[in-house]
């Protein structure tokens, strides 16, 4: 079989609706599998105003707002329409991106039709459960997961640190590693603008340390903002750059008064954004990946992150930037302080960072993704 032989149902909680990491990847995956000459149909809900245009053909999925965060919605199932639909599209492979009601009745709905499944994981839904206080449900939430990840073929996380902490899940059997990739046109150190910083009041000579991503607690904010106040505290020189948006902007510039909210930024803007920092402070221990630590390292810019999942299979300690304990407020803050203190340990981690971002290109990394398609298919003999 050849990647024009497939013929792919992919189902996700979000395609096109917000902008995010996730999105981004399945709409580059689904672009490159139609260049490929691979049948795909994407099924997932849809708004009036979406973030951007979908990439293929997009069947909207029955949803509703989530309670409290409205900028989501939770897909409901497979109704009647959309089962017919999928059996005129007769898929050979069908991909699951989120463990929502859609994905677990696509799951059902494939395994009853003999149809392989492969699953994608994009963010650490258990860990969620800590910033609304009910972590006291992370373990049973992990089991449904397993419930879930155990019934598909095969998992595809994004890095290695995701793939043993999945294995030790016991999530899945075959597990293997879709990557993130960088478009390095759009981030680049070239992309650095001083008269850009000076627009919001920022000197050249200030060290700036950036937050990148959408506004919400479980980004880890809080820790981010009880660091840049132990900076303070401290008397550190420094300047804090906040790019992006999202539900907790007003809570997270009540924390960092003093604080350049740059707003949502995309495209060479985007770029720009980053490239003007002097370092990204990433606390997250929610990702998966880390795109946003990847986007700086391309840009020469060093980062200073939580030791968890993503960041810490990106970040080399002590040589592209530093891994520190989640949580640990005095370590972040040693960590910045060090890099606000001495450019030159600042550029210099940045440009170790820089050399490493360039094994990461989106065609190589979505090639080994047909991989997997091909490779199951094959395992089921469909």
């Amino acid at each position: 079989m050849t990647p024009s032989n497939l013929r792919i149902a992919l189902f996700s909680g979000n395609y096109n609706y917000t902008r995010d990491g996730p999105t981004q990847a399945l709409n580059r995956l689904v672009g490159y599998l139609l260049s490929q000459g691979a049948a795909v149909r994407v099924y997932a809900p849809t708004v009036a105003k979406p973030a951007f245009e979908p990439t293929g053909d997009l069947v909207s999925a029955p949803s509703f707002a989530l309670p409290g965060r409205s900028e989501y919605r939770v897909a409901m199932g497979l109704p009647t329409r959309l089962r017919r639909d999928l059996e005129a599209f007769a898929p050979n492979l069908v991909h699951v991106s989120a463990p929502d009601i859609l994905g677990h009745r696509s799951v059902t709905w494939a395994r009853h039709h003999g149809i392989p499944v492969v699953a994608s994981v994009h963010t650490r839904f258990e860990t969620y459960l800590r910033y609304y206080g009910v972590a006291f449900l992370e373990s049973a939430a992990v089991a449904l997961l397993r419930r879930f990840y155990r019934r598909c073929d095969a998992i595809l996380p994004p890095s290695q640190s995701m793939v043993d902490l999945l294995r030790e899940q016991r999530m899945n059997d075959d597990i293997a590693i879709w990557s993130r990739g960088i478009d390095t046109s759009i981030f680049t150190p070239a992309a650095r603008c001083l008269p850009w910083r000076r627009e919001f009041g920022i000197e050249d000579h200030e060290m700036v340390i950036g937050f990148l991503g959408r506004l919400v607690l479980e980004k880890g904010l809080d820790v981010f903002a009880a660091v840049v106040n132990e900076l303070t505290r401290r008397n550190v020189p420094h300047r804090v750059l906040v790019v992006g948006k999202g539900p907790a902007e007003s809570w997270f510039a009540e924390q960092v008064p003093n604080a350049v909210f740059a707003g949502f930024q995309a495209g060479t803007d985007l770029g720009r954004a980053v490239a003007s920092m002097d370092m990204l402070f990433n606390p997250s221990v929610t990702e998966t990946f880390g795109n946003v630590t990847l986007e700086a390292m391309a840009c020469a810019v060093p980062v200073v992150a939580a030791m968890a999942t993503g960041s810490s299979s990106l970040v080399e300690h002590g040589v592209t930037g530093r891994l520190v304990p989640p949580d640990d407020i005095n370590g972040f803050a040693d960590a910045l302080q060090a890099y606000c203190e001495d450019r030159d340990l600042a550029d210099n981690d940045g440009l170790a960072g820089e050399a490493l971002s360039h094994a990461y290109s989106w065609d190589a990394i979505n090639q080994k993704v047909v991989d997997k398609y091909l490779e199951v298919v094959a395992r089921r003999g469909k």
